[in-house]
């Protein structure tokens, strides 16, 4: 650094790899008094407008102003000087029903993501959103949750109330049951259609399928959001996944958005430049397509997801426990687990995540050593484990992993396009859940510089923000909603870790969440002012 770039003002400039522009224009101070000013911080507005040194002022659950303030007054002044001002940060993708559906009202703060700056959830995804979306969302607001929420309707979840776990197509009556459940969650407030096609029984079902389902949410103004069939080589593999996504998106007559998009696996790794070019492609065609992506080389899934083969749990977890029991059927299972197995780099690179088991921070090599088997039938057993427990909150639970299987190449180069949004897929027993926003910020913009910090801030608020029609949020804006972060750039920092993945992040000075202090001096504050964001009722296709 430069001897004479001594103030911390400069020393933010050379990170974001420029001078901080000054505010253009000098307005008048609104008449009325605000609620809260912050004074004097580096603006980072959620456009791609160049940063400035400027104030906000903040009453009632709104913004009323944004830039250089004269003789404004205010209940309250923040001194924000060579703090990072942003708004609030959105979460394009998570599992965050562990905080705001648990029964401890502390729970319901969301501070996993609130300490990351995150005033935004996305909920609902990979097909798991309720079709009951109104009543879910009623609830959850009622109860009192630290973020907002962006609900999805989900296709795992219509798909199950209609077929349940069976590995067979609807019929015409059950297909229109499908229909009217997707139908009926848009008109009450999703954003989209969410699916997880590498996941049963979703996987069970064909690319007609989802388009006839889709096109029920396309007609209403969704997105399909996706996470698609094959991010490896499993079954059509990662190439073909991702053409079958844009088809999808295509024949329903609807925006594609990729969730968590990566390479997964040795058998694909290096290939993100032919993925951005199927993606660009499409893009340049006329269609809508776009992703979100998490900054971290180990992926978060299931054991039974990762290296069992989709047939086996045709019918659900009692099915699989029935052809367990069987000597033919197990060998054609464990037969298959070996290639799966190879596909996510060994059992050595699979460490086991699910909190308070015995195998919890070990990987499946560690535990098959321990236990003197194969780590594949150490892995079915925690499998089995997990279907036939009865113990309160673990049924299901143990199976949980960390998958050690992209390159750093991959990441970086999908982080770098214009069309990649921040999500953290935060699931338990990831730090994900507790550090993705922080761990780019770090790792992407500080140290390695894959990002700059303006591409940071657009792709965690106003990108986000426009790709789900989110109103009135993701900008720093007047009239829009009083969702606003600042933060110390000397000091945000993930804590979490692989080890220790439920350390709260550090280095959020202030958050506001429609107007209320949710986070002061990297502590959260108790409040839970998140809000359910519904979408409008769409003016075709409902009652």
């Amino acid at each position: 650094m430069p001897s004479s770039c001594l103030s911390r003002r400069c020393r933010i400039a050379l990170l974001t790899g420029g001078l901080v522009a000054a505010a253009a224009v000098t307005h008048a101070a609104p008449q009325e008094k605000a609620d809260v000013l912050i004074r004097g911080g580096t603006i980072y507005d959620g456009g791609t407008g160049k940063p400035y040194v400027g104030d906000i002022a903040l009453k009632g659950d709104r913004i009323v102003y944004v830039g250089r303030a004269k003789g404004l007054m205010a209940a309250k002044v923040i001194d924000a000087k060579g703090m990072i001002v942003a708004p609030g940060f959105i979460d394009a993708h998570t599992h965050a029903d562990s905080f705001i559906r648990s029964p401890d009202a502390a729970t319901r703060v969301n501070a996993a993501w609130l300490d990351q700056g995150v005033s935004t959830v996305m909920i609902g995804v990979d097909g798991f959103g309720t079709p009951d979306v109104g009543t879910d969302a009623a609830k959850l607001e009622a109860s009192g949750i630290g973020t907002n929420i962006v609900p999805f309707i989900g296709f795992g979840r219509v798909r199950q109330q209609v077929l349940g776990d069976d590995a067979r197509a609807p019929d015409a009556q059950e297909l229109d049951r499908m229909k009217a459940l997707v139908a009926k969650g848009m008109c009450e407030g999703a954003t989209g259609f969410s699916a997880g096609l590498f996941y049963p029984p979703q996987s069970f079902a064909k690319t007609e399928e989802v388009v006839v389902v889709a096109k029920e949410a396309a007609i209403r103004g969704g997105l399909y959001d996706t996470h698609q069939r094959d991010e490896s080589s499993y079954s059509i593999g990662l190439l073909g996944s991702v053409r079958e996504a844009i088809s999808i998106g295509k024949q329903a007559g609807m925006p594609v958005h990729f969730a968590h998009l990566k390479a997964l696996g040795v058998d694909v790794q290096g290939q993100a430049p032919a993925v951005i070019a199927e993606i660009e492609a499409a893009r340049k065609a006329g269609q809508d397509v776009t992703a979100d992506q998490y900054p971290w080389l180990a992926s978060g899934s299931s054991l039974d997801a990762s290296l069992l083969p989709g047939w086996a749990v045709d019918g659900g977890g009692e099915a699989l426990v029935k052809r367990l029991d069987d000597p033919a059927t197990l060998a054609k299972i464990r037969d298959e687990m070996q290639n799966n197995m190879r596909r996510r780099g060994g059992p050595k690179a699979l460490l086991l995540i699910a909190q308070g088991f015995p195998w919890t921070g070990k990987t499946l090599e560690q535990v098959a050593s321990e236990w003197q088997v194969d780590p594949r039938d150490a892995a079915l057993r925690i499998i089995r484990q997990s279907i036939e427990t009865t113990e309160p909150g673990k049924k299901g639970k143990g199976t949980g992993v960390a998958s050690f299987n992209m390159a750093q190449g991959d990441v970086d180069l999908i982080m770098q396009q214009p069309w990649i949004v921040t999500s953290s897929d935060g699931s338990d027993g990831h730090p994900r859940m507790f550090a993705t926003f922080p761990e780019k910020y770090v790792n992407y913009v500080r140290d390695r510089k894959v990002i700059s910090l303006q591409t940071f801030v657009r792709q965690s608020t106003g990108a986000t923000a426009d790709i789900y029609k989110i109103d009135h949020r993701g900008y720093l804006k007047a009239g829009y909603y009083a969702d606003v972060v600042v933060i110390d750039p000397a000091h945000y920092a993930p804590r979490a870790d692989y080890v220790h993945p439920r350390e709260l992040s550090v280095g959020v000075a202030k958050l506001f969440v429609n107007g209320t202090l949710a986070v002061d001096g990297s502590q959260t504050t108790g409040a839970k002012a998140g809000r359910a964001l519904l979408r409008p009722k769409p003016i075709a296709g409902c009652s």
